[in-house]
């Protein structure tokens, strides 16, 4: 199938689309430093919160979770920003993609600026607000989500060409690491995910313009074609769970070239997704 354009070339690096409790749609424009929302209308608002906007996710009690560019911030419900400590000082290096664990924990991986190997970490921010390294010595951290029964975990380091995954529980975390699927490097690099209410894992496709669904067997199940060749994340939501938004970028391209790159693109692929998994604390 082929997805539609939900918006324009609104994101220099569109990343990280989530569906909001309230229906509205939320994702960042990631090197702006800015959070983007679609309302019901159609408008996009957008909101900056620092140099770099990484991921977010809903907070259970109200407001957001949001990783900046070296470490985490809460967002309170009356939109108050609190950055928490950074994490680490080196300037050459920031966050890039995160979600939230079945156990309500907020998971965010880096990446060196120049993606100069094994200089990336996968970040673990517990509900009480401690950080723990979960994995070291990645390259771009990337895709990260759960199996629905929470004993799963897909992960992406993207120039290894594979979705990983994992045993997870809280108690013990990622364990087992072993390949899911391998992407062939002309059919494009391994980006953000999500896992749906079956299992199957959406996987965006930099470089190769699409979205493929896996099966929790490993079976290439189904294709979305993008209309722009650098497709950074995808997410599961709607009225009904099943409509899946993918996110897109213009980083790297002159301004003549891939004019959709940078817009919001939608495909009803009639699977839902997961609910989204507010952090805890």
């Amino acid at each position: 199938m082929r997805a539609q354009t939900l918006t324009g070339p609104v994101a220099h690096h569109g990343e990280g689309p989530t569906w909001w409790p309230d229906g509205t749609l939320r994702w960042v424009d990631m090197l702006a430093g800015d959070v983007l929302s679609l309302d019901g209308d159609g408008r996009v608002e957008r909101r900056h919160v620092g140099q770099v906007a990484a991921a977010l996710r809903p907070r259970a009690a109200g407001g957001a979770v949001v990783a900046l560019e070296r470490g985490f911030a809460l967002c309170d419900p009356d939109g108050s920003l609190r950055p928490l400590d950074p994490l680490w000082r080196d300037p050459g290096v920031r966050m890039n993609e995160g979600s939230c664990a079945p156990d309500g924990s907020f998971w965010c991986g880096s990446m060196a600026y120049d993606a100069r190997p094994g200089r990336g970490t996968l970040f673990r921010l517990a509900p009480d607000l401690s950080v723990t390294p979960e994995l070291t010595a990645v390259t771009i951290s990337n895709g990260l989500d759960w199996s629905p029964d929470g004993t799963t975990a897909y992960y992406v380091d993207t120039p290894t060409g594979r979705i990983d995954m994992f045993d997870w529980a809280p108690e013990t975390g990622l364990t087992d690491r072993r390949t899911f699927v391998e992407i062939p490097p002309d059919e494009g690099a391994p980006d953000g995910l999500t896992v749906d209410s079956e299992g199957g894992v959406w996987i965006a496709l930099w470089g190769g313009s699409a979205v493929r669904r896996y099966t929790p067997d490993r079976r290439l199940d189904a294709v979305v074609t993008v209309a722009a060749r650098q497709v950074t994340a995808c997410a599961l939501g709607g009225p009904r769970g099943d409509e899946l938004i993918i996110t897109t970028s213009r980083e790297g391209l002159r301004p003549d070239e891939d004019p959709l790159a940078g817009c919001l693109f939608q495909a009803a692929v009639g699977i839902p997704g997961q609910a989204v998994r507010p952090f805890a604390g």
